[in-house]
């Protein structure tokens, strides 16, 4: 998600899945047999690129074109190119001058934008990003765990035909939509599977990522079909994944909470009282964690966080309920970060360092956060079985 606004179905058809920790290991090509006898392949720990991987935006190598292709392309919201200043404040500007993201954009707030935002804000996120960068790679983990999630869903579809591409984008900086639209249409696909990586839909995230895909058909006069993942929040296999990852992680933990925060990201109050379904469908993902994990209300609590400008935002905040929590005695604190589909600087730093410290600060003495479900087996298995949900009739 992104560090100022918001991130960001119903399953038809489906066979009851197993939980994740009782997923056998078998080789991606298991899903050949999966199709027709309803069971879930199990995600290849192979690190390198499938076949049906399109070529990444910085390769030099033609990559095989296709007849009738069918693409695939996992979007999430975005990362600057590098920790630094000028990076972070490129993609800010982008991200900021966005009319989804920010929708009151008059000559007052340009001015603010320019003159304070970007300089001020650039400076201080920069020295953020540093703190969780990649260096192996000189680049975001955002980039690292997405690009992973684009390979390992390449290759559980692999047996699929090599006419199932799978690429991957990023909303806001690089790689581009546009760029990875018009790399799937070069290799011949002639239609398109877009799957916005956002459980809960937002206006500043599922639907600014369908609006970049349409800006871009809008410039052509052969245009693919196209298909766009819906927000799967009540999905029963994300909630059983989320719960069961859950577990497994507070197994290996060497303390028991006493809380457990869900922790979304922020938006502003306004935009759910102008339609934004957001707020309903983030309740809606915690009744179902609660029912399915047996906590009530004190236990799991829901928060909101990365809160920007003055403006009032979904409460409660996650900063303040942690500060309150650790000032009443609360001594260990787990946090969740459901509405996350990787992690990125609000769980990696917001999170697990400024909440952490925040909560010890004022008294509390244990503090986890839990990683998204990522590139991990599990999280992939969730990720392959929307896509197969998705991608029926083309497959």
């Amino acid at each position: 998600m992104s560090d100022v606004q918001t991130a960001p179905e119903t399953v038809g058809e489906t066979t009851a899945k197993p939980a994740p920790a009782e997923l056998s290991r078998q080789e991606p090509a298991a899903i050949a047999r999966a199709e027709t006898a309803g069971e879930t392949p199990s995600v290849a720990e192979s690190s390198a690129p499938a076949a049906n991987t399109a070529a990444a935006p910085e390769t030099a190598v033609v990559p095989e074109k296709v007849e009738h292709g069918i693409g695939v392309l996992l979007v999430n919201l975005g990362t600057p190119d590098a920790p630094d200043a000028a990076a972070v404040r490129r993609y800010l500007k982008q991200f900021l001058t966005d009319p989804r993201v920010i929708e009151k954009r008059g000559l007052f707030w340009k001015l603010i934008l320019n003159g304070v935002i970007l300089p001020i804000r650039s400076r201080r996120k920069a020295r953020d990003y540093k703190r969780i960068w990649n260096n192996d790679k000189n680049e975001s983990p955002f980039k690292t765990i997405t690009r992973s999630q684009a390979e390992k869903l390449a290759g559980i579809l692999e047996p699929l035909g090599k006419h199932v591409i799978v690429d991957w984008a990023m909303r806001y900086a690089n790689p581009s939509i546009a760029s990875r639209l018009e790399a799937l249409i070069a290799r011949g696909c002639d239609r398109i599977l877009v799957m916005p990586l956002y459980p809960q839909y937002a206006a500043a995230t599922t639907a600014t990522v369908a609006d970049e895909v349409f800006r871009y058909l809008m410039e052509l006069r052969r245009q693919p079909a196209l298909r766009i993942l819906p927000p799967y929040y009540d999905d029963p296999y994300y909630i059983e994944v989320l719960a069961s990852s859950l577990k497994a992680e507070l197994k290996a933990l060497p303390f028991k909470p006493d809380v457990i925060l869900l922790s979304y990201h922020g938006m502003p109050k306004d935009c759910v009282l102008k339609g934004d379904p957001y707020e309903t469908q983030c309740v809606r993902t915690t009744e179902l964690l609660r029912a399915q994990l047996g906590l009530d209300e004190a236990k799991l609590m829901m928060t909101f966080q990365s809160r920007f400008g003055r403006a009032r935002w979904l409460e409660p905040y996650t900063i303040k309920t942690v500060k309150a929590l650790a000032k009443k005695g609360v001594k260990n604190l787990v946090v969740l970060t459901p509405g996350f589909s990787a992690d990125c600087i609000e769980t990696l730093e917001e999170i697990a360092i400024e909440n952490a410290h925040v909560f010890k600060r004022y008294g509390g003495e244990n503090f986890t956060a839990i990683p998204c479900l990522n590139d991990s087996e599990a999280g992939m298995l969730m990720i392959w079985q929307l896509a197969m949900r998705e991608l029926k009739g083309w497959v």
